[in-house]
């Protein structure tokens, strides 16, 4: 959780120095979701999301290297400097995207549960989408099906009050988004984001039932960004005291505290975990100095992909 907060913040930094470019959204302030949701579920599960995507990115295994390259528009990035901000991809890690168009990921995160069922392992998916994305229709088209095949799938709200400066209020008469499963008689839940261990439970309840045959599950996960909606945001449709409030559920303070105090950690152990967090925050920040821009002739590659099928002529 500390490495997500401290390389966003960084990246936020670098933002303003113009080192990186184009969109940057920050997930600060909604890291324990992304705990969470990891000590609940195995390598082989995939994560799909939308393009506040940096924070899952790292927590799925990208490296800090490989995303900040990325954010530089580097050949090392992960998707090879070419993806930027909102499209980290990793194969290996099983993460999926960063997707720039809103709710599309959910149709394709019931695709890659649709794969798994397909090949019949054990692998769910878990897929990912804002409040604001809750009101497309991909999502209840997606609903339908994910019921109808019972697929491995779990449906993440990551409700932080906003879609980009619009409150849920004024988007929706239901305002508990949760409620949206029941339509399709769906398994759904409110959960608070505020805290990893909240997020587990829920999480793994989730997936062990996806494993056993039992379909998807939406789980709305309460949280919150301290940051605006993009870098350009200047928040002004939401109070300074309304952030201070959230901030007293900051989960990484929540976190140590937790630490300390009921696990009896010594601030020493914190300490070495900090500075563990602030080297690693850096080296990614040499690596992407220092690494090569992607080569003209990539310029076409990944774009289009031609293939010639061969046809049976009588």
């Amino acid at each position: 959780m500390l490495l997500l907060r401290k390389f966003e913040e960084k990246a936020g930094q670098l933002y303003g120095m113009q080192k990186i470019r184009g969109f940057c959204h920050l997930y600060i302030g909604q890291e324990a979701l992304a705990a969470g949701c990891m000590t609940a579920t195995k390598p082989d599960d995939t994560f799909i999301t939308a393009y506040r995507d940096h924070g899952l990115a790292i927590a799925k295994g990208i490296t800090p290297k490989a995303c900040m390259a990325e954010l530089y528009g580097k050949a090392t990035g992960c998707s090879k400097g070419k993806g930027g901000s909102m499209h980290f991809f990793g194969v290996k890690e099983r993460f999926f995207g960063g997707h720039g168009i809103v709710g599309a990921q959910i149709g394709t995160g019931a695709g890659l549960a649709f794969a798994e069922q397909y090949k019949g392992t054990d692998s769910v998916s878990l897929t990912f989408f804002g409040d604001g994305a809750a009101r497309q229709g991909m999502l209840h088209e997606t609903f339908n099906l994910a019921m109808l095949w019972k697929l491995p799938v779990i449906f993440i709200c990551e409700n932080n009050n906003y879609a980009m400066g619009t409150s849920v209020q004024r988007t929706s008469n239901v305002i508990d988004i949760y409620k949206l499963a029941d339509a399709y008689e769906m398994p759904g839940d409110s959960v608070d984001g505020m805290s990893p261990e909240a997020v587990h439970e829920a999480v793994a309840r989730a997936v062990k039932r996806a494993r056993e045959g039992g379909g998807p599950t939406l789980l709305e996960i309460k949280t919150y960004r301290y940051k605006g909606h993009s870098m350009s945001d200047p928040q002004k449709y939401r109070t300074k005291e309304e952030v201070e409030e959230y901030k007293q559920r900051d989960p990484i303070e929540y976190t140590r505290e937790k630490l300390v105090n009921d696990f009896k950690v010594p601030e020493s152990e914190i300490e070495v975990i900090n500075d563990r967090v602030k080297a690693e925050v850096d080296e990614s920040v040499k690596f992407a100095e220092e690494s090569p821009w992607p080569s003209d002739d990539e310029l076409l590659k990944d774009v289009y992909i031609q293939q010639d099928y061969p046809f049976i002529v009588d």
